[in-house]
């Protein structure tokens, strides 16, 4: 098990850009099931959960090019549908939450899939059943096998049919959507998500020939077509990344530019920092925070304490509540996290309360921070980093704090931040990995 020993305390500064967005990433990439001609994608993060998601497709049979550091090209023209057949292929797929993506492409194309039970994040129940409702509603049919196995296919061709998701589920929709597109007939899909990386999937699918109306809305119709081509895609820049460096610039009273970050595509989520008395300054593409030796949490307009929850988008993501929080613990002022989707992602807070911080865990999902006005420093412990969002937030911490923290477990930090430890050194940072 790999550890970080951070020295904190320290103020940093320079220039960092962000890595392409892991959570497009996982659905662009199962997207090349979709044809059997070449498609070229780049901005493509170098972190653990899409290396392994690459290297599945590899093994189900597609050719994967690398073409720069970045940019590699897929080509699925002879996928083995046996492989879903082997233990190599249980594991491999039950070892990753990203694996849930191919369900959607393989049905479309091939008319069946198997997989067992996604792994990832501990953070709480995520359940599949919007994915297979809307594939059946299709014509998928679905045998569970066990409680962690499932097999889905189709007698002859997937049917267009109307739908009314049961949740805005992102990955969800996604799957839906990836079969939908080559069924036949006129599928509408209502409550959809609309989040940026559904956009950029659903762009990236008419490049290819799909016919999908009301992208950017939660009412999605697709025509189906016979087949989809080849194409070119660049990911956006992780918008989770962008708003993790800007809580840690302000956790540690950094300057730090955030380059090329598609502000337009961010949403709540600069506005949202600002509520916590974040300076955040736009240049062009650019995001710039200046060095501020305090900052305030807002309040509403009748004096009552600030409340930031998470919601589907065009609300404020979850991936970032952990940020928000480990950041609040700094301000002058006090917040109410309240974090719905998932019931295990607060459970973080008992290693910011060992550091010092003033947290109140209300329940599961609410947490109420009362923040420090760094009028005391956090202190260095050992912690274990419990999933990818959880350890940014605890890395923050630890850099923020007086003395040494050693942060345990951070392969799962590695799953969603690329050499987050080389990265943020190069700009002032004190993390030795051991």
């Amino acid at each position: 098990m790999a550890a970080f020993e951070v020295r904190g305390g320290k103020a940093l500064r320079g220039d960092i850009t962000p890595q392409g967005a892991k959570n497009e990433a996982l659905q662009i990439l199962c997207a090349v099931l979709l044809t059997s001609e070449p498609v070229t994608i780049s901005n493509i993060p170098d972190i653990r959960d899409v290396n392994k998601l690459i290297e599945l497709l590899r093994d189900l049979g597609v050719k994967v090019g690398k073409l720069a550091t970045d940019t590699y090209i897929f080509q699925a023209e002879n996928v083995n549908l046996d492989y879903m057949d082997t233990p190599e292929f249980v594991a491999q797929a039950g070892s990753l939450r990203g694996s849930v993506m191919i369900l959607g492409p393989m049905l479309g194309r091939y008319g069946r899939c198997q997989l067992p039970k996604p792994g990832g994040d501990k953070i709480g129940r995520r359940p599949m059943d919007t994915h297979f409702l809307g594939l059946e509603k299709l014509g998928g049919k679905l045998t569970l096998e066990g409680l962690d196995f499932y097999r889905i296919k189709v007698e002859g061709k997937l049917k267009g049919t109307h739908m009314l998701l049961d949740e805005a589920s992102v990955t969800g929709t996604a799957n839906i959507l990836m079969a939908a597109v080559l069924a036949e007939g006129t599928t509408t899909i209502y409550n959809a998500a609309c989040e940026p990386y559904l956009q950029q999937l659903c762009r990236m699918l008419v490049r290819m020939g799909a016919n999908i109306q009301g992208i950017g809305s939660n009412l999605l119709t697709i025509e189906g077509v016979q087949s989809l081509g080849g194409t070119e895609h660049r990911m956006l820049p992780d918008m989770i990344e962008i708003g993790s460096f800007i809580g840690l610039a302000a956790m540690t009273g950094s300057e730090i530019t955030i380059k090329d970050c598609q502000i337009p595509e961010l949403g709540l989520i600069p506005d949202t920092f600002r509520k916590l008395g974040i300076q955040i300054e736009f240049r062009g593409d650019d995001i710039h925070i200046p060095a501020q030796p305090h900052y305030e949490i807002a309040t509403y307009l009748d004096g009552s304490i600030l409340t930031v929850s998470d919601h589907t988008w065009p609300g404020f993501t979850p991936d970032l509540l952990s940020i928000v929080l480990v950041v609040a613990c700094q301000a002058k002022g006090t917040v109410l996290i309240h974090q719905k989707m998932f019931e295990s992602r607060l459970f973080f807070v008992d290693k910011l309360i060992d550091m010092g911080a003033q947290i109140i865990l209300c329940d599961p999902h609410r947490a109420t921070v009362i923040g420090l006005d760094q009028t005391k420093q956090l202190h260095g412990i050992t912690m274990t980093s419990p999933d990818i969002r959880a350890g940014v937030a605890l890395l923050i911490a630890a850099l923020s704090a007086d003395g040494t923290s050693t942060i345990l477990n951070v392969e799962q930090i590695d799953r969603g931040y690329q050499f987050i430890d080389q990265r943020l050194n190069a700009l002032g940072a004190d993390i030795r990995r051991l």
